[in-house]
């Protein structure tokens, strides 16, 4: 155990913690100052005893990581942040939740130093971790070690609430976790029994230490406002290395406020002015100025994050001797540390591209394995449906229990999770994970997704059986709405690939991205393989719509996406056989398109001319091309339970239909 604080110094420490929090939120108006006061006793212990961490360098590779799965007490963690040196003063804390400061209502990674994870919705943070403590054993698992040492020795730490454990996502990834075996992840829980609504007994009343034991965890209780209890929890926690570990800490919410002490109103409201002057009275705290922190704490942390700086240094000397030793498992190191991605994949992809006709995800499962031939860092798996969403990568063992060589994971029936896993694996860095599903099940992931957005992540979503044309597996099973709902979310690239070739665009595209997640959608049903004729600017593919059919000025612009760009085909060569011009467009990704220029826009889609598009979907997103007066030809009903040449012929999306649609709106339009 490493030696302990001096217990008046450490007292002062906590307390600077909690009044740093509840100032902050008192100044906000607004924020969650009971979780900070609460959980800051055990907070401290970690980060003066245990934490390896280097305000210098937030980003060393060897750190251990901290995650607050409890985002709603951001304080506590920008607190600690501040105190430890990371770029972050005094007055981004007095700047709480204000525009533009660093410290916003919940972390976000990327836009505060030292903040490992985009922390919001309650459980995510679990599941982030999780993805992190399998990514640091899965690269631990690909180096050697040297005369004792390896360059992959750190831990994953989290702090998370009740809401975390109530949330099912946490239950999921832990689950997972203690099936991996993931000896290096610790979590403390802050057992408060406090929630918005009041006591957690209103509607939590589980054993969570024996639920967590079921998983396979190792489970420990201590006092939480009790350091050396809390200390001895974790030092035992680290040696165990072969089981997650969890420290259930009983806490008290507001911890040291007069009235408000083990209260739903500390949880997400401020105290109030004399609830905090009561509080700052009893633990002979200055009343003035807000935001105090006293010198001989500066000092304390000076100290202890000049430490953190020494480890950094006495392993940066060691990882040089290690990387002189094994040159080739350095080369390894840098290519994954940095992600590494062919300058021209996108290019190589669409030269290997898989030709004739066939299902999307038959194409795209060709295509993985030529990605992970090209890019060490491609790793992943499905929620228990590679067979079917072809997301194996051959000849490559599976990671399990102990076993982390593998680039195949197997997230069993967890899509939740599995989406918060891939945001973790992304945060942690070293590895460019994919996650598959069919698409009807993207509605489980919504969270991670969206999160994946905002953080901008560049995890890959293969999601398959894109449409009613799953046939006879019914409407339960039929996406209909669900490309519209992630067309949604900002910063979503989604692809919904027409054939072998467009499937290669979508793999290439989604593994250039390094700012925002990418989702590609693929058929069960086979499709034809497209012939392209389209010449110049407006024939280029990675424009997000580009010219299939039809050069020169047209008189009318069928527009189509995945597996109904076969029916425009078709429709213009039967309209073109009746002295039409006609232009048949592909938009194999909306949002690459909407962020071109406005004069490739409106060279592809001139104005004046008529729009008809074609998707197996819900046809709103399509009104942003088609215009008031343009046809928007989908599905805006739930799908039925029949083979899907039966369901084309019932929702009006043959060839011969699709045509005689056009036609009539085109008459109509006095064309």
């Amino acid at each position: 155990m490493r030696l302990a604080v001096d217990e008046t110094l450490a007292r002062q420490c906590v307390n600077t913690v909690k009044f740093l929090a509840a100032d902050a939120v008192e100044k906000a108006a607004s924020g969650h100052p009971g979780m900070p006061m609460g959980a800051a006793d055990m907070a401290f212990v970690l980060w003066s005893r245990f934490l390896r961490y280097d305000p210098r360098d937030p980003q060393w590779a060897d750190r251990d990581r901290f995650v607050l799965s409890a985002g709603h007490g951001c304080m506590l963690l920008y607190g600690l942040l501040h105190l430890s040196g990371y770029e972050l003063p005094l007055s981004e804390l007095e700047a709480f939740r204000q525009w533009g400061s660093r410290t916003p209502g919940h972390p976000e990674f990327g836009h505060t130093p030292g903040v490992e994870a985009t922390t919001g919705p309650l459980g995510q943070g679990i599941g982030n971790a999780v993805g992190m403590a399998l990514a640091a054993r899965m690269l631990q698992a690909r180096l050697p070690a040297e005369g004792g040492f390896h360059p992959v020795s750190h831990r994953v730490f989290v702090i998370a609430s009740d809401g975390d454990l109530m949330e099912g996502v946490s239950g999921e990834a832990s689950s997972l976790a203690g099936h991996l075996r993931l000896g290096n992840l610790i979590v403390l829980y802050d057992d408060n029994r406090i929630t918005i609504e009041g006591e957690t007994g209103l509607a939590f009343s589980e054993d969570v230490a024996r639920r967590y034991e079921g998983y396979g965890w190792h489970v420990q209780r201590a006092a939480g406002h009790d350091h050396e209890a809390v200390a001895a929890a974790i030092e035992a926690a680290i040696r165990e290395r072969e089981r997650p570990s969890l420290i259930v800490c009983r806490t008290h919410i507001a911890h040291g406020a007069p009235t408000k002490q083990d209260s739903a109103e500390a949880h997400g409201a401020p105290l109030g002015a004399d609830e905090v002057r009561a509080a700052k009275e009893r633990a002979g705290w200055p009343l003035e100025p807000p935001f105090y922190v006293p010198q001989q704490v500066r000092a304390f942390f000076r100290e202890r994050s000049a430490r953190g700086t020494a480890e950094h240094e006495s392993w940066a000397a060691q990882f040089e001797r290690w990387r002189a030793a094994h040159p080739r498992a350095a080369e390894l190191w840098d290519a994954l540390r940095e992600r590494r991605v062919p300058a021209d994949i996108t290019a190589r992809l669409l030269e290997a591209a898989p030709p004739g006709d066939d299902a999307t995800r038959n194409h795209s499962g060709k295509v993985l394995q030529k990605v992970a031939e090209l890019v060490p860092a491609v790793i992943g798996g499905s929620a228990d449906l590679a067979p079917s969403t072809k997301t194996l990568i051959q000849g490559s063992p599976s990671v399990g229990p102990g076993r982390y060589e593998g680039r195949n994971l197997h997230f069993g029936v967890r899509e939740h999770a599995m989406g918060a896993i891939l945001n973790g694996i992304l945060y942690y860095g070293a590895f460019r994970p994919f996650g598959a599903t069919f698409l009807v099940f993207s509605d489980y992931m919504r969270p991670p997704i969206r999160l994946a957005a905002l953080a901008k992540l560049p995890a890959i979503y293969v999601f398959t059986h894109e449409s009613i044309f799953v046939g006879e597996d019914g409407p339960t099973h039929q996406p209909v709405e669900h490309a519209c709902a992630l067309r949604l979310i900002p910063n979503l690239h989604v692809f919904r690939p027409a054939d072998g070739f467009e499937t290669a665009l979508a793999w290439g595209m989604a593994l250039e991205r390094g700012d925002g997640p990418s989702a590609l959608l693929l058929t069960r049903q086979k499709v034809r393989a497209i012939e392209r004729q389209g010449q110049g600017p407006l024939a280029d593919p990675r424009r997000g719509a580009y010219v299939v059919r039809g050069d020169g000025i047209p008189e009318v612009v069928l527009a189509a996406t995945g597996s109904e760009l076969h029916l425009a085909v078709a429709a213009g060569e039967a309209l073109q056989a009746e002295g039409r011009r006609v232009r048949v467009v592909s938009i194999p990704c909306l949002e690459v398109f909407l962020a071109q220029d406005e004069a490739y826009r409106k060279a592809l889609f001139p104005r004046g001319i008529p729009v008809a598009t074609i998707e197996a979907g819900r046809t709103e997103p399509w009104r942003i091309l088609a215009g008031p007066d343009g046809l928007t030809i989908g599905v805006d009903r739930f799908g039925a339970s029949a083979p899907a040449e039966v369901l084309a012929e019932t929702y009006g999306l043959t060839p011969l239909q699709v045509t005689s649609r056009i036609r009539a709106w085109l008459a109509g339009l006095g064309r």
